[in-house]
C-alpha cells in the first residue's frame, strides 16, 4: 500500500474577507475532489484572507502512479484561474 500526500499553499489575491476566501477555496477543493478522487481539506491558515494551504491525500498501490496523480493536481491548481500556487510539498510513503 502506497499513501500520497501533498501539502499545497495557494494565494487568493484581491481577496478581502473571509467569506470570499471560503467560495475560492470550497470551489477548488470540490474540484479536485472530484476530477481526481483524492481526499482534501484546507489545513492552515484558515484565518488569513489571502492565503489557504491545503492537504491531499491519496491511496494506491503503486508509487508512480501515486506521484503522477499528485503531479497533475499541481498542474490543476496553477492552471486554475482564482488562485495563485505559492508553494507545495509531495511525499510518498
Amino acid at each position: 500500500m502506497v499513501i500520497g500526500s501533498m501539502r499545497i499553499m495557494v494565494e487568493i489575491p484581491g481577496n478581502d474577507n473571509l467569506k470570499g476566501k471560503r467560495r475560492v477555496v470550497k470551489g477548488l477543493i470540490e474540484r479536485l475532489r472530484n476530477k481526481f478522487n483524492v481526499s482534501v481539506s484546507e489545513i492552515d491558515h484558515l484565518d488569513k484572507h489571502q492565503i489557504a494551504t491545503l492537504g491531499v491525500a491519496l491511496v494506491s498501490n503503486d508509487a508512480a502512479f501515486a506521484n503522477k496523480v499528485l503531479s497533475q493536481i499541481i498542474n490543476f491548481v496553477e492552471a486554475y484561474s482564482d488562485v495563485m500556487l505559492l508553494d507545495y510539498m509531495i511525499e510518498i510513503i
